[in-house]
């Protein structure tokens, strides 16, 4: 089986689900502060069409003209594809969600992307949603043994032990923090989870931050 396709099935089905979520929005919902500090749902949205349609030459001059500060260029991209009418900007999410454009980087990224954002839409909205866990383990896999400086959580979860408790391996080694992969992703990426979602020994101090 072909790794890549794999997971670029995954991230597709991932894009379509959040489709489909998103169809019934009201108004105000497209307003509603996601768990990214600072963004909306409809400025989420923006920045998975900018992610989407990204290819690395592409990245590079971007960063060039945001003169190589990584929150200015995302800050840059949610302002080019955030319509001014928030189904304009869903559309335009729906004509690209079968790219396989990436920026630079591993492809596991694109699934790291796709469920973090996806739960910064849903969470706020009271949306529900499983994801195929087999793929948020590889992305939590992926998130956990990256520093900082790329995006990852290293440095957060350094002296845990991260228990799936929806199955799979174990990641790395010290306090147990258990908890479903995808609340055991948030947790890494920085994003709050709810209470009660992660608990053991190594849980204090990792839920919730940023």
């Amino acid at each position: 089986m072909n790794t890549g396709t794999t997971l670029w099935d995954a991230v597709h089905a991932e894009r379509r689900e959040l489709v489909r979520h998103l169809e019934g929005l009201t108004p105000d919902q497209w307003q509603t502060p996601s768990l990214c500090p600072g963004w909306s749902v409809h400025d989420v949205l923006a920045h998975l069409i900018d992610s989407a349609t990204t290819t690395r030459r592409g990245f590079v001059r971007k960063m060039v003209a945001a003169r190589f500060d990584f929150d200015r260029m995302n800050a840059h991209g949610v302002v080019r594809h955030r319509a001014a009418d928030p189904w304009a900007t869903l559309e335009a999410f729906r004509a690209v969600v079968d790219r396989t454009d990436t920026p630079p980087g591993p492809l596991v990224t694109r699934l790291v992307e796709a469920y973090v954002h996806g739960e910064d839409i849903r969470r706020p909205l009271g949306i529900g949603t499983t994801y195929p866990p087999e793929h948020v383990l590889t992305a939590l896999e992926h998130l956990a043994r990256t520093g900082a400086g790329l995006g990852g959580g290293r440095e957060r979860v350094a002296g845990r032990q991260l228990v799936p408790v929806d199955g799979g391996r174990s990641i790395g080694a010290g306090a147990p923090v258990r908890g479903s992969a995808v609340s055991l992703l948030l947790a890494v990426a920085g994003r709050p989870v709810g209470t009660g979602e992660l608990t053991g020994a190594g849980a204090a101090g990792l839920a919730g931050s940023r």
